[in-house]
């Protein structure tokens, strides 16, 4: 079928009527071939109580933003080696991707979980940005500490590039990349800083308007969705002024029973559109974020940050057994709009661009 409308929290299928299978995603346009590109976690074999977490990273291109074709697996797995990162029964997470052009190599970032084995990121490189990709730091801790979800930006202007990632689960680092975007320098800043789950931020969301920088950010709740909160700032590594929740009319306090991972501007215009997971639709509606922030209270009440990890040399080697069915997952797109200097977003059950 071919699409004309955007239909948040629907099932979106591909031009060839399979589902779109890029999870924890990011998407943006290329301006030299006219297409915007979705890429993500491929959850096509996940299932619940299964030993495999993802299969690889899948990627879709679009002339039009509703209808996306299946370029198919821009970074496989590896299927038959339990201790490489890439793994399909380890956590492999939200795929970012950047160009640098000092080294011509797109630079591909992976967050990583191994089991019991602390949370890393693994990098990779390739000259084209469908792959092939190659590892450069198979199992790498920025600043010698654990990661968890993360954004990457290259600035416009100085070309330097920055890594935002939550540091389990009480801190939000601000990171400057090295000159080929593979690591980080020691240049680093720290942003909501010991706030415990379910109140710690991450999934960072980068986005600049007007000169202005953002960051939207989610709760720690597991994969059950709460309130979202967006802040502004002028310095990467300066002061982060919260503005609040973004989810205009959200009674449930879940963001639409999302998680934003990705903010597109349409080229030409000065729209934005805020790209979300609807990680578990079969609780849209059904339980509100106060009743799950109490839960992950509860769950959380004894956590003690980990502030000095060990060094992690090699991967346990051995399948892993996952709660979570994240194959039905869908997505929430949605406008932003503005109410002054903050981002907003409505619900709508359909939209068009």
């Amino acid at each position: 079928m071919a699409y004309d409308s955007i239909r948040p929290g629907k099932a979106w299928l591909d031009t060839e009527g399979k589902p779109i299978q890029a999870h924890g995603f990011s998407v943006f346009y290329d301006e030299k071939e006219k297409l915007y590109y979705w890429y993500g976690e491929n959850k096509e074999h996940t299932k619940k109580g299964g030993t495999v977490w993802h299969w690889g990273v899948r990627y879709y291109t679009s002339k039009d933003f509703y209808n996306w074709e299946d370029r198919g697996l821009m970074i496989p797995p590896e299927e038959h080696d339990l201790k490489s990162p890439l793994h399909p029964t380890y956590c492999v997470d939200r795929p970012h991707i950047i160009f640098c052009e000092k080294t011509g190599k797109y630079v591909c970032w992976l967050k990583v979980m191994a089991g019991e084995i602390a949370q890393f990121m693994t990098v990779m490189e390739a000259d084209r940005f469908g792959g092939p990709y190659r590892i450069v730091r198979k199992i790498y801790n920025p600043l010698k500490m654990y990661t968890g979800d993360f954004a990457l930006h290259v600035d416009d202007e100085t070309k330097k590039a920055y890594i935002w990632f939550e540091r389990p689960h009480f801190q939000m680092v601000c990171a400057t990349l090295t000159e080929d975007y593979t690591a980080v320098t020691e240049e680093y800043s720290v942003h909501y800083d010991n706030l415990l789950p379910p109140y710690t931020r991450e999934a960072p969301t980068y986005f600049e308007r007007n000169g202005k920088k953002y960051l939207f950010t989610s709760g720690t709740t597991g994969y059950y969705p709460n309130v979202s909160s967006v802040c502004v700032f002028d310095d990467y590594h300066g002061e982060y002024r919260d503005l609040g929740n973004p989810h205009i009319g959200d009674k449930s306090d879940t963001s639409f029973s999302s998680q934003i991972t990705s903010v597109i501007k349409l080229p030409g215009t000065e729209k934005y559109i805020a790209c979300a997971d609807r990680w578990m639709p079969q609780w849209y509606v059904k339980r509100m974020a106060k009743q799950i922030v109490s839960g992950m209270e509860r769950h959380f009440k004894d956590y003690k940050p980990d502030t000095s990890p060990k060094e992690i040399r090699e991967l346990p080697g051995e399948l892993i057994t996952h709660k979570e069915n994240t194959y039905k997952s869908r997505y929430v797109f949605l406008p932003v709009e503005w109410e002054g200097e903050k981002p907003v977003i409505h619900l709508q059950d359909e939209w068009r661009i």
